[in-house]
């Protein structure tokens, strides 16, 4: 009876293990999406200009929040294609950047070039916590009106470019 039990118990563990081996973990739901941003509040990096809650409403314009850190590996892979997508005519990109030393956004921007609009600092990872980000590097695709419609989690990477540029003239038509 007890190498039933046993067996029963291994089994269960083997079958849930292999069910979470299967899922895609870039497919990882938002209770954000289709409402508005969440209210934040960053600290300003030296001498670039502070994002504020306020930037992502009611512009007419789509919107990427990216947040980042200079010690994240897949940031630095991911910020090519940020470079990139800065350069697409009426989307403004953001970044808050998560649990670093100012010095070290200062030389991370320095070396990658700076693709954001206005960005912020988030010392503590409250802004992150309200925005639901659990890991780096995560952009958000926020409508003309200021809803949250997309979550990529993850660098962006080459190949992700062509589905985000659809993504993006969706919401630019609509």
């Amino acid at each position: 009876m007890k190498y039933l039990i046993l067996f029963l118990t291994v089994g269960f563990f083997l079958y849930i293990f292999i069910i979470g081996l299967s899922k895609d973990p870039k497919l990882i739901p938002s209770n954000l999406i289709d409402k508005d941003v969440p209210d934040f509040e960053l600290k300003k990096i030296s001498n670039e200009e502070i994002f504020e809650s306020l930037d992502l409403q009611n512009t007419n314009e789509i919107k990427l929040v990216n947040f980042f850190a200079s010690w994240c590996p897949p940031c630095n892979i991911e910020h090519p294609q940020l470079i990139k997508l800065s350069k697409i005519k009426d989307v403004r990109l953001y970044g808050i950047n998560k649990k670093d030393k100012t010095e070290d956004v200062e030389k991370f921007l320095k070396r990658l070039g700076n693709p954001f609009i206005k960005i912020g600092a988030d010392p503590d990872g409250r802004a992150s916590f309200e925005w639901g980000v659990y890991g780096l590097p995560e952009t958000f695709f926020i409508d003309k009106i200021g809803k949250i419609r997309f979550r990529h989690v993850g660098p962006i990477l080459e190949r992700d470019l062509i589905k985000i540029k659809k993504l993006i003239d969706v919401l630019q038509n609509e």
